[in-house]
Parts: structure tokens; C-alpha cells; sequence
């Protein structure tokens, strides 16, 4: 399980607990799952797609970003 922050400069769109987090990067799109090994990537405008544990999928649509993963801890800023 993973623990989930979506932030904008404005407002902190999600917080969760989530099963996987899909992001689109510079070089494709790509997954982040339980006990991904640690990153810093750069995000590229497109959609993330967040599955909840309860299996509620989610999207949000990004011009662009980070994302920082660290022990089971995913942090998104973005821009909307």
C-alpha cells in the first residue's frame, strides 16, 4: 500500500492510501506500485491515473510536474 499526495500551488487534491499510481513522464507513461524503489521524475501534461484500495479509480488532468517516491510515500506537485 502506498500513501498518496496530490498537491497544486493552490490546493491539495488528493491524500490517500492508494494500490498504484500511473503518471506521465518525460519518456512515457509509467506505474508506481508498493515498495517502488526511491525517485525523482519530471511529469509531462497528460493524466495520472489513481487506484484507490477500495479500487476506485481516479484521474486527474496535469500540464506538468514532479513526483517524489520514498519508502511507500508517493508526493505529486502539479500543475492544473
Amino acid at each position: 500500500m502506498l500513501h498518496l499526495e496530490i498537491i497544486t500551488s493552490e490546493k491539495l487534491l488528493f491524500d490517500g492510501e492508494i494500490k498504484l499510481i500511473k503518471l506521465p513522464g518525460v519518456s512515457g507513461s509509467f506505474e508506481i506500485m508498493t515498495n517502488h524503489a526511491p525517485i525523482i521524475s519530471t511529469l509531462m501534461e497528460g493524466k495520472i491515473k489513481v487506484k484507490e484500495i477500495t479500487d476506485v479509480v481516479s484521474y486527474f488532468e496535469v500540464k506538468g510536474g514532479l513526483v517524489e517516491v520514498s519508502n511507500n510515500k508517493v508526493k505529486v506537485l502539479v500543475e492544473e
